[in-house]
C-alpha cells in the first residue's frame, strides 16, 4: 500500500505543485499549475468531451444492463445463453475491442463503409471526424454492460416474490409492478452501478488511446478524454507538475459528483426493512 499507492498518491500532490520535466529535478511553484488550469483552453475542452461522455455512457451503462436483466429474469430455454452472450463483451480486453472497431469504422477500408458503398450510401469518416468520434465511442461503451447486467441479475433474483404476489392480487399490471416494486426494490444496486459507472467514465482512457494508435494519431477534439489529457501533458509533453495537478483536480471532481449522488440518494434509495 505505501510503495504502490500512498507513495505515488503523495508524490502526485507535491508534484502538482511544482515545475516538474521528468529529466530534471522539480521547481517549487505553489499553486502556479492550479492556476494556469483554468487558463487552459484543452483543460475545458476534455472537461467537456468527459462529461459528454460519462452522461451518455452511463446512461447506456445502466438502462441497457437493466434492460437486459429484466429480459434474462425469466426461466425460459436457451436463457443461460443469453446471458452469457450479454456478459462475455464485458471480458474483451480493451485494445483487442478497440482495433476490432477500429478496423470495422476505418474511413479507408473498414467493412462499415464498405457495406455502406454497396447499398449506395457514401462513406463515412467515423472516429476520423470529429463529429461522429464521440457517438461512436458511446457507442462502443455498450460492450462493458456486463458486470453491470450480473449485479442487476443478482438484485432482480433477490426481490421476495410475495411483493410480486400482493401487488398482483391488487390488480397491478407489469408497469405498475415495475415501477412500484421492482425500482424501489433495486434502487441500492442502481445506486451502486450508478457510481462506478461515473467513477470509469470520467476515467475513459484506454479506448480513446487505443483508436488514436498510442497517442501517434491525432485524437479529434471531441474525444479529448481527460485522462487521456492529462497523459500527453505528462508523457508527451513531458509536464508531469501539470499532469499531476489535472489530476487531483480530477480526483476532486469524481469525489464532489460521487458525494452529490450519495447526499440525493436518501430521497430514492431504498434499503429493505427500512420505514
Amino acid at each position: 500500500m505505501l510503495v504502490f499507492y500512498i507513495g505515488p498518491t503523495v508524490a502526485s500532490l507535491v508534484y502538482s505543485l511544482t515545475e516538474y520535466p521528468i529529466i530534471a529535478a522539480p521547481t517549487w511553484t505553489g499553486l502556479d499549475n492550479y492556476r494556469e488550469i483554468f487558463r487552459d483552453h484543452q483543460f475545458y475542452t476534455a472537461l467537456k468531451a468527459t462529461s459528454i461522455y460519462t452522461v451518455f455512457s452511463v446512461l447506456i451503462y445502466i438502462g441497457a444492463a437493466l434492460g437486459f436483466a429484466l429480459l434474462c429474469n425469466r426461466r425460459l430455454p436457451g436463457v443461460g445463453v443469453v446471458r452469457t452472450i450479454v456478459f462475455l463483451p464485458s471480458l474483451v480486453p480493451v485494445f483487442a475491442l478497440a482495433m476490432l472497431w477500429g478496423w470495422l469504422f476505418n474511413a479507408d477500408f473498414g467493412l462499415v463503409n464498405y457495406v455502406l458503398g454497396e447499398v449506395g450510401i457514401p462513406s463515412q469518416q467515423w472516429f476520423q471526424s470529429n463529429e461522429q468520434a464521440l457517438p461512436l465511442m458511446i457507442t462502443i461503451s455498450l460492450w462493458t454492460i456486463g458486470s453491470a447486467f450480473v449485479v442487476f441479475l443478482a438484485g432482480l433474483q433477490s426481490i421476495p416474490q410475495d411483493l410480486y404476489e400482493a401487488i398482483t392480487v391488487d390488480g397491478a399490471g407489469p408497469l405498475r409492478r415495475f415501477w412500484h416494486v421492482t425500482l424501489p426494490m433495486l434502487s441500492p444496486v442502481i445506486l451502486f452501478n450508478l457510481v462506478i459507472g461515473i467513477i470509469l467514465s470520467f476515467q475513459v482512457f484506454d479506448i480513446a488511446w487505443a483508436l488514436s494508435s498510442g497517442g501517434q494519431r491525432v485524437v479529434q477534439e471531441s474525444t479529448l478524454f481527460f485522462v487521456l489529457y492529462i497523459w500527453r501533458k505528462a508523457f508527451e509533453e513531458f509536464e508531469m507538475g501539470y499532469a499531476s495537478a489535472l489530476a487531483w483536480l480530477l480526483f476532486l471532481l469524481i469525489i464532489a459528483v460521487t458525494a452529490l449522488i450519495f447526499r440525493t440518494a436518501r430521497w430514492w434509495v431504498h434499503y429493505e426493512g427500512q420505514r
